[in-house]
């Protein structure tokens, strides 16, 4: 009997070994779009032992035995419980939870769902971020989110981009809010896009609950993090392209342009200056001496996992992206890594914790202005060689004082931007009585921004202004800090069964400084940049010496807000939020700005029960005040921080006078924003249609006017006061449609289209003129642009033209227009007075966009996948700035169609050494900026499972990738994409940097 025990003690123990060394297999499919699930979460029910699923949905659990439960669940779908019979592989289908449909969406201060939304937001999936391959976030959301519009003030590597919600809405900041996890960010060159989960854009006056620089919109940014009862898995990707330039504008060869230089000199009295032309041939292409092909690597690294009750994330990513002028000239490098962890402990706490460190490297160039490197490359001449026959760069003589050799140009630069930043946050929930939570977040960040520039002594021909008889280098150090600390209180509860309500109230608590040092240093031994610094220099200038140097701005802020739905069909939100800041003075510190929203949805009313069209409909809408205070600090006193110049014992000794003039009287800028929105779905939530109307007012604009020089406001370090004198509005509809199929289990595809409306309307200036200037053209002429009412913001004011004269009879039956000869540019007199002079200016263009489109389309068929995205903007125009106009600068090859005798052309004049009045500023240098452009255009490539059976990988996909591919416009410019992001003056165009086209060829694998 002994020895019959001890055998059946033996084989239990035999059977448990084998038992816990068991494994079952699965997939995961969604039950309406019969698509894989990645990422879905298989626990062993009771335990931490849990996995999540691959790219196609698969999933492997050891350690399992027969009777045990495993716990499928996936967001916005029914968890299902699974008991497991045998070992069989399983296919689980997962069903869309009714009562939680569509994403959770992050709003202010907590998350909803979507359905639940009754205001303006968008969503930009992380599947969509992976797609783009974006080397900034703002690129990711261009063409993506109807109602927002993004320029590139550059293509360099590493510049900003312009974002700007539903229009312009002030002569001031016009940038959305932007929050990483919760923390207040400026600068996204140091987020790295591989690390962001999702991108959500609040557009509306449900913005209001962030208060404060709300009245732009906000984007807020989620970076992933790990799962709960997860195992560790690691994820890595790694891409590498070239980069190059979308266009080269066409400019003249050396023979064409010793003609028409020939030409331009004769007409104007001259002696022709070339004898021997049929000896030039082709000359030198400026444009191909300085782009060149650029490689660009991004690598990325995550690993996550968790337990019952902790989850965490790491990440490490870096870029490297030359230049496409420059090159390595124009290098940016970033390096980024981010820890977060989310801990459950006692018995409701919850601590949430993240540290984000960045680093980048920047060299740049001069870029959009007068002199820059691309602006020589148009207007040297092609009959100058790169470099003499000694070797040395040849000297741009003749071509005016502004226009260099731009390769001597790249050659002599030395600029250099380094920042360090880390952010960390610190979060604690806790949960009580069932109904209530209280939660504390502390958010900082501290950024050093470190910059090195040398300038050689250098020569560039006579009179240039660039020439440098003395070298220096400049050496700057600029140390930012903020902080957050929010602090709110949560009620829940339903009523009756019907009525939900859930309650917020909380402060905020904000500071953000700043401290500056900058020093130049002369007369560097060796005048080489590799040696240069303030230590080696000889006379040192203080950059600060009058102050400035330092900022402090600080917010406090108390809010609420109450969301109450009946019966998951009415739906409502108000908000209050009272803010107060140092930017204004002791009577106008503080504000108070209400917002409210409600929603209907239709659909689940009993008459729509069984309607066989809406699988969902949702009417909804808002109206709200936000304000806004993004202007200088202390413009409400008068400070000395100004520069003084004094005479003392006959001597001039620099000191310090009072700087912008003060207006004590100052307030809160206003937004007062309506927005009308319908969601639908049909065809079994395979179609997506979302529709709404806008309207928003701001008020009390914060703008700089321009005031009487007697008042000193032009002297070393002052300025005109800050004042509260405008009215902007925008309105315009935002549609957007989406359409999900699934033809078979190897096929299907998608399809989405975007599109907004704009009309921007300025209602009111207050300043002396009625208007407010702004932006450059050309040298020494009138500012091109204007804020006026009854105009949009920034539009153009020059002179309209009427074609070219033909003879002297038109010349001489027309309005006085001095110096007028047959061949130039005829002027409209456009208030009749019989003399063409300034006062005919008028409206000749806009720069801000009717319409702008985005539209997407994807397929995948087996483990092959295809995506392309698109984006357009029409009705926009750009001012072409980006020629010298001197007598011997070379010009664009639209001058072989010049005037050249009677009836010859009526549409570019002749060409001419003497003066004329053909460059002026007029609509001949305004063209339409409208465009269509393909952005990305991807194919990859899925292995499947039994291509890794036997190592540690669980996944790869390898793509090719193109972007701004291609760009159908009618402007001659580089790319019709950028701006300079002024409101006033934005759109002129002085040889942008253009964006570049980009192959990739990328890996993402897991294990």
């Amino acid at each position: 009997m002994r020895y019959l025990k001890s055998l059946v003690i033996f084989f239990l123990f035999v059977q448990i070994g084998f038992s816990q060394n068991n494994q079952i297999s699965g997939t995961i499919i969604d039950g309406t779009a019969n698509l894989p699930l990645i990422s879905a979460s298989v626990v062993q029910k009771g335990t931490s032992n849990g996995v999540s699923t691959d790219f196609d949905g698969n999933f492997t659990i050891s350690n399992v035995t027969t009777g045990d439960v495993l716990v499928i669940s996936y967001l916005g779908f029914v968890t299902q419980e699974i008991t497991i019979t045998n070992f069989s592989p399983l296919t689980i289908t997962l069903e869309e939870d009714a009562a939680a449909l569509d994403e959770i969406i992050v709003v202010g201060y907590g998350t909803q769902r979507k359905k639940e939304i009754t205001g303006a937001v968008s969503v930009i999936s992380s599947e969509t971020i992976e797609d783009l391959k974006p080397v900034r976030i703002e690129q990711a959301i261009q063409g993506q989110v109807a109602g927002v519009q993004i320029t590139s003030g550059s293509g360099a590597p590493g510049s900003g981009l312009n974002i700007n919600i539903r229009g312009i809405s002030t002569n001031g900041d016009n940038r959305p809010l932007i929050l990483l996890d919760g923390n207040v960010i400026e600068d996204l060159s140091v987020v790295n896009p591989a690390n962001i989960e999702s991108i959500n854009v609040l557009k509306d006056a449900t913005a209001g609950i962030y208060g404060v620089r709300a009245a732009n919109g906000v984007i807020l940014i989620t970076t992933k993090s790990g799962s709960y009862n997860s195992e560790i898995a690691f994820d890595f990707k790694s891409s590498y392209g070239i980069q190059e330039t979308t266009r080269q504008i066409p400019t003249l060869n050396a023979t064409e342009y010793a003609l028409l230089v020939n030409e331009a000199r004769t007409n104007g009295g001259q002696a022709p200056l070339f004898t021997n032309i049929s000896s030039l041939g082709q000359g030198t292409d400026w444009q191909k001496e300085v782009f060149e092909t650029a490689p660009i690597y991004t690598a990325d690294l995550t690993v996550t996992g968790g337990t019952e009750n902790q989850r965490t994330s790491f990440s490490a990513g870096y870029l490297s992206q030359d230049g496409i002028v420059g090159g390595d000239k124009a290098n940016f490098n970033r390096f980024t890594a981010t820890l977060t962890n989310d801990l459950k402990f006692l018995k409701n706490f919850k601590l949430k914790s993240s540290i984000i460190y960045s680093g980048t490297e920047r060299k740049s160039l001069i870029e959009n202005a007068i002199g820059s490197v691309l602006y020589n490359a148009l207007n040297n001449a092609p009959t100058f060689e790169v470099r003499d026959e000694n070797g040395n760069f040849t000297l741009a003589e003749g071509l005016g004082n502004e226009v260099i050799n731009p390769v001597a140009q790249i050659e002599d630069t030395s600029n250099k931007t380094r920042v360090r930043k880390i952010s960390g946050s610190f979060g604690l929930n806790y949960s009580f009585l069932e109904n209530f939570e209280v939660e504390g977040r502390m958010q900082a960040n501290y950024a050093e921004v470190n910059g090195f520039g040398f300038s050689p002594i250098a020569f560039y021909g006579s009179g240039k202004v660039f020439n440098i008889d003395r070298n220096s280098v400049t050496e700057s150090q600029s140390i930012f800090r903020d902080y957050t600390f929010d602090a709110f209180a949560k009620y829940k509860n339903t009523f009756a069964e019907k009525h939900n309500v859930n309650v917020t109230l909380g402060t905020s608590i904000f500071q953000t400084t700043g401290r500056f040092n900058s020093e130049t240093g002369f007369d560097i031994p060796g005048n080489n940049a590799q040696v240069a610094s303030i230590d080696n220099a000889i006379g040192v200038v203080d950059n600060f010496i009058n102050g400035n140097d330092t900022f402090d701005a600080r917010l406090l802020s108390y809010f609420g807000r109450i969301q109450y739905d009946y019966n998951g069909k009415y739906l409502f939100s108000g908000v209050v939020r009272r803010d107060g800041s140092t930017k204004f003075g002791p009577e106008n510190k503080f504000g108070f700005f209400p917002s409210a929203s409600a929603g209907w949805i239709i659909s689940e009313e009993n008459f729509m029960v069984d309607n066989s069209v809406f699988d969902f409909l949702k009417l909804r809408g808002s109206y709200g005040i936000i304000g806004n205070d993004r202007i200088p600090d202390f413009r409400f006193e008068s400070l000395l921080n100004g520069e003084g110049e004094y005479v003392i014992d006959n001597q001039i000794v620099f000191g310090t006078a009072i700087g912008a003039l003060s207006n004590p009287e100052i307030k809160w800028e206003e937004q007062k924003t309506l927005d009308v929105g319908i969601d639908a779905k049909f065809l079994n939530n395979k179609l997506d249609v979302t529709l709404d109307y806008f309207n928003r007012c701001t008020e009390d604009l914060l703008i700089t006017a321009p005031v009487s020089g007697i008042l000193g406001s032009s002297a070393p370090g002052s300025a005109p006061p800050v004042v509260n004198a405008g009215t902007v509005e925008n309105k315009g509809f935002e549609f957007s449609i989406s359409y999900r199929n699934t033809v078979s289990e190897n096929f299907k595809y998608n399809i989405g289209f975007n599109a907004t409306t704009l009309k921007n309307e300025v209602l009111f200036v207050n300043s002396e003129n009625a208007f407010i200037p702004g932006g450059s053209f050309g040298i020494g002429q009138d500012f091109p642009a204007r804020m006026e009412a009854g105009f949009p913001i920034g539009y153009f004011y020059g002179l309209e033209t009427d074609g070219i004269f033909q003879n002297g009879d038109e010349v001489a039956a027309h309005a006085v227009q001095e110096g007028a000869q047959p061949g130039d540019i005829r002027f409209v007199d456009t208030n009749g007075d019989g003399v063409i002079n300034p006062d005919d200016r008028t409206d000749i263009g806009n720069p801000i966009p009717d319409y702008t489109l985005g539209m997407n389309v994807g397929f995948s068929y087996k483990n092959w996948d295809f995506l392309a995205y698109a984006f357009s903007s029409v009705g926009n125009d750009i001012v072409r700035n980006y020629e010298r106009n001197q007598a011997l600068t070379n010009r664009t090859v639209h001058y072989l169609d010049r005037w050249t005798g009677e009836g010859s052309t009526n549409t570019d004049p002749r060409v001419t050494t003497a003066a004329t009045g053909n460059t002026t500023f007029s609509d001949y240098y305004v063209e339409d900026g409208s465009f269509v452009r393909l952005q990305t255009v991807q194919l990859g490539y899925t292995f499947s499972d039994s291509a890794f059976q036997n190592s540690a990988i669980k996944g790869m996909r390898i793509y090719l990738s193109a972007s701004n591919l291609l760009t159908l416009t009618k402007y001659r410019g580089y790319d019709p994409t950028t701006s300079n992001g002024a409101p006033i003056g934005g759109g002129i165009d002085q040889g942008f940097y253009p964006s570049p086209k980009t192959y990739l060829l990328g890996l993402n694998f897991n294990f």
